[in-house]
């Protein structure tokens, strides 16, 4: 994984591609958290994440300024690593996650959508505690100006605040969100290998056009 992100890197045009993906996942992630909130029973630990995955989005799209194109103004599929994948990734978490919590636990539909955003998120922030340091070693690697610190720091907190509160749902949280774990692990494998074919794709063109 870490050569395809080093060639990414490496190539501003990929590197755009990628972090408007990254921008585009973390903007959904803030959707899906606003469509789940109750009007009124709103803690600030939510609001700071909904805050948080927010200025994540932001800030990945302004890092764009950084990097020697122009392309990638909007999430269109063809600024988007594997789009099909990139837009099914949380949808396809977000409905096993609240089918499993249904129909297995027998939560009532007033807890599911929040219950369905602790599953969801702390799986994505298990993932981004991986991909973001390792983004960021690359980075620094070599020494571009782009820079994802602040954001690992941030998705570190989420990850802790994850697991205080599905604590605090159920004791025995961790073995009924090992499901949801595998299809994550599922989902990004598959999303990762059409990013490789991707990337690979555009240096053999490269490769072509040079020859």
């Amino acid at each position: 994984m870490q050569n395809i992100i080093t060639s990414i890197v490496s190539n501003d045009t990929l590197h755009a591609k990628w972090l408007n993906t990254l921008s585009y996942l973390e903007n959904v992630g803030a959707r899906k958290i606003a469509a789940c909130q109750n009007p009124y029973m709103v803690d600030l630990t939510m609001l700071k994440h909904a805050a948080e995955e927010h200025r994540h989005a932001y800030y990945l799209k302004k890092q764009l300024h950084k990097l020697n194109t122009k392309t990638c103004e909007y999430y269109d599929s063809k600024d988007l690593f594997a789009p099909i994948l990139s837009k099914q990734y949380l949808q396809k978490l977000d409905l096993a996650s609240s089918h499993y919590l249904k129909e297995i636990i027998g939560v009532q539909s007033t807890e599911l959508r929040f219950l369905s955003y602790l599953f969801v998120t702390y799986a994505i922030e298990l993932r981004a505690d991986v991909l973001y340091p390792m983004y960021q070693e690359v980075l620094s690697r070599l020494k571009s100006k782009v820079m994802v610190k602040s954001i690992i720091i941030e998705e570190e907190g989420h990850l802790e605040e994850m697991i205080h509160m599905l604590s605090k749902f159920d004791n025995d949280w961790q073995r009924h969100i090992s499901p949801l774990l595998k299809l994550e692990e599922e989902l990004f494998s598959d999303w990762f290998k059409e990013v490789s074919k991707e990337v690979v794709a555009h240096e053999s063109f490269a490769r072509g056009m040079a020859d």
